[in-house]
């Protein structure tokens, strides 16, 4: 899973960040993003997208990931701006951000999925990244459990909701929770699933 590091080493660069998100589906909370920079060594077993581990082992590995980077960064960008410039744009400015937040900048990124973010720096995109790039897969981990951790603390002022259970996303549960008792704060009310019970 280093392939992509090792080409962009090749060519000369030396701090490779991998940039993930979480939450571009969910009809509730924040969309969050992280960028990791690993060292060449890195030796991270079980590191892979966010999505195929189970919450226990993201939560593994989410102090090993931080601990053994080069360098990460986190960016947790609202719903109010969700809704305010749309979920793709919303979703590159958190990449953006959580690039800003790493100490000491990277020479090249390497992206999850076929949208390039607003950088001078070298970058190229790649589909499925989390899956084919141990720096995007740290990434994507970072990112999830950050997400599932503020989801957590929303259940706790919005219990209705079951966000525990469902993290924002839109399963049968939460579509009839949101039926039953109206869109809360956090959810993003410009997408369908939620505009339609707006009062």
């Amino acid at each position: 899973m280093f392939s992509y590091e090792t080409k962009a080493k090749r060519q000369g660069c030396r701090r490779i960040a991998g940039i993930d998100e979480a939450g571009r589906g969910p009809l509730a909370g924040p969309v969050v993003a992280a960028a990791v920079i690993l060292p060449g060594d890195c030796r991270l077993e079980g590191v892979r997208d966010s999505k195929k581990l189970s919450p226990a082992m993201r939560e593994k590995l989410f102090p090993l990931i931080r601990q053994t980077a080069v360098a990460f960064g986190i960016a947790v960008v609202e719903v109010e701006i969700i809704d305010a410039i749309n979920i793709l744009q919303a979703t590159r400015l958190a990449m953006q951000r959580a690039v800003e937040q790493l100490s000491g900048p990277p020479d090249f990124l390497l992206i999850d999925g076929n949208r390039r973010i607003d950088s001078p720096i070298g970058q190229r995109t790649i589909v499925g990244g989390d899956n084919r790039s141990r720096s995007i897969a740290a990434a994507s981990v970072l990112a999830k459990v950050t997400r599932d951790r503020l989801m957590m603390q929303y259940h706790g002022q919005y219990p209705q909701y079951t966000f525990d259970r469902h993290k924002g996303y839109g399963t049968r549960l939460h579509r009839d929770r949101i039926k039953t008792f109206g869109p809360c704060p956090i959810h993003r009310r410009t997408f369908k699933g939620v505009r339609e019970f707006l009062r």
